[in-house]
């Protein structure tokens, strides 16, 4: 084959193999964008904002129970009120993490919410972007 003839067939082919490269990459970032979800507060370290498999060290204050992952973070919620407490992603109003609704990303972050319509929003939100 001649050089130009090669350059012919990569311009002639590149197009077509453009559109099949972004459909491959679509249901990977469906799959990130869909990966929030509701996750139990006892899951939650609420020191580190991260979920767990399982449930954490429950730290009582008053009447409410906050969850830490290590007695550090036990201790932590214990004396310090305003780790005690996080900003909803879509109303902007300052929530308390042991009634917060909470949601949980694919990489293991979370986010707390007012209530469970607010959570829906952030995740149709998330999946359309």
């Amino acid at each position: 084959m001649k050089v130009l003839d090669l350059v012919f067939a990569a311009a002639t082919l590149a197009p077509l193999a453009l559109p099949t490269m972004a459909l491959a990459a679509e249901p990977a970032m469906s799959q990130a964008q869909q990966g929030w979800q509701k996750v139990d507060n006892k899951k939650v370290c609420m020191v580190t904002d991260m979920v767990f498999p399982r449930d954490q060290i429950p730290v009582q204050v008053g009447k409410k129970t906050y969850y830490g992952c290590c007695e550090n973070c036990k201790a932590t919620l214990g004396k310090d009120e305003k780790v005690r407490y996080a900003v909803d992603p879509v109303s902007g109003k300052q929530v308390d993490k042991a009634t917060a609704v909470i949601g949980a990303g694919p990489d293991g972050s979370v986010a707390y919410f007012e209530n469970d319509a607010n959570l829906e929003k952030f995740i149709a939100l998330r999946k359309k972007s």
